[in-house]
């Protein structure tokens, strides 16, 4: 029961990660501070993270080592973000580690597709089978093409100071 509970609260947060997450990418994309939507897409891919740690195992697995470098490249994040206020170079670092957070995010949810998903599953039974991989590979490399994109669009004034124009950075949460 508390097992399947926590499946739950785990998949509802990580989704909402995920969704936010295209939120800001959006913003990257458009040169948009979605500031509501960071804060929040941040907080619940930290707490994806964390919470993937209280399932029960007995042995260290992949997805323990996805969390913990999510976790490193979160913290880098939230510190270019909020204690370096994407001044200089901390923009593009803001940038490029909230896409890696993000991607972190949609492989695992695709490792899990091809684990949970019965037609998935028929797809890719030990997930090293090519419809897999290339799924992977693909989600992959739009990532890789959406950063660089995000690095270069993304110019917003730093965080914090007032916007030319307040409207244009603001959607609500």
């Amino acid at each position: 029961m508390i097992l399947t509970i926590l499946t739950l609260v785990h998949v509802a947060i990580s989704l909402a990660g995920i969704l936010s997450g295209f939120v800001v990418l959006f913003g990257l994309l458009t040169d948009r501070r979605f500031d509501g939507w960071t804060a929040f897409f941040l907080g619940t891919t930290v707490a994806t993270s964390v919470t993937g740690f209280f399932f029960p195992v007995h042995h260290f697995m992949p997805s323990h080592a996805v969390g913990i470098l999510s976790l490193l490249v979160l913290a880098i994040a939230i510190y270019a973000r909020y204690a370096r206020h994407l001044i200089g170079a901390w923009r593009k670092t803001y940038v490029t580690t909230a896409i890696v957070a993000l991607y972190f995010n949609v492989f695992v949810a695709i490792v899990q597709a091809f684990a949970k998903v019965p037609a998935l599953k028929n797809l890719a039974p030990t997930q090293s089978e090519p419809p897999f991989k290339f799924t992977q590979l693909t989600v992959l490399v739009l990532f890789v093409a959406l950063a660089i994109i995000s690095a270069i669009r993304f110019r917003a004034e730093a965080a914090g100071t007032p916007s030319a124009n307040p409207s244009r950075d603001s959607i609500a949460v």
